[in-house]
Order: structure tokens, then sequence, then C-alpha cells
């Protein structure tokens, strides 16, 4: 299972890579195999600005839908609009290509809640 040392984690199982006050946000490794085969991601809230936890989106894979919660407080500057004709990106490259948002960030003291990879690790067991 891949989980890179150089990104933070959330117990939603997301990813967080940050530069400067944007931070970029995907699923982890293991969730999409959890997932299984995602067929369709649904970002709607793309120029919204929405605080941490709340739900900024939803994945479709063929067994479930799960909802996608926010990592970080702060407004949605971009969604990753490949995974709208190819959403299978989030199963074969899940930290690169299958990357879902960038945020701006609202808040960043709230980083320091993220967890590193190896309490992910722990986390997933």
């Amino acid at each position: 299972m891949n989980i890179p040392e150089n990104l933070k984690y959330t117990k939603d199982h997301e990813w967080i890579s940050i530069d400067g006050d944007v931070a970029t946000v995907g699923v982890t490794d293991f969730a999409q195999g959890e997932l299984g085969d995602i067929v369709y991601v649904e970002i709607e809230t793309e120029g919204e600005s929405l605080d941490k936890e709340e739900v900024f989106g939803s994945v479709e894979a063929v067994k479930t839908v799960s909802d996608l919660f926010m990592p970080l407080s702060g407004e949605i500057i971009e969604f990753n609009e490949e995974l709208e004709s190819e959403p299978e990106t989030v199963n074969s490259d899940a930290y690169g290509k299958g990357w879902m948002i960038k945020i701006k960030m609202s808040d960043a003291s709230e980083v320091a809640d993220l967890i590193d990879a190896s309490a992910y690790k722990e986390l997933i067991g």
C-alpha cells in the first residue's frame, strides 16, 4: 500500500499536499482500494468557501457512494476536470493525476490537525 511520507492525511482517508496557502486534496490509495472501481466523481462546490468537515462532493464506485469531506477550511479554487471523463484515474493514480480539488486555505493553523503518514498507517492497520 502506497502512503507517501510527504503528504498529510485525514481519518476520512483523504490526502493533502500543502503548497503555500493552497492545499491539493485527493483520496488515499487505501480509500480507492476499499471503494473499488470509481465510476463518477461529483464536485459541485468549485468557487465556494466551506468549513473543515463539510461535504464538498462525492465519489461513486460500483459498490457505493461516499461523501468527500473538507480537510481544511477555505475556498475550492479548482476541480480536477479530467475526472469528469476519466474517474478511474483515482484508482490508477490516487496521489498524482487522481487529485480532486485545490483549496485556498482560510485558516493555516488547521494543518496541525492533520495526521502524518505513520499515524495514517496506524489508522488503517
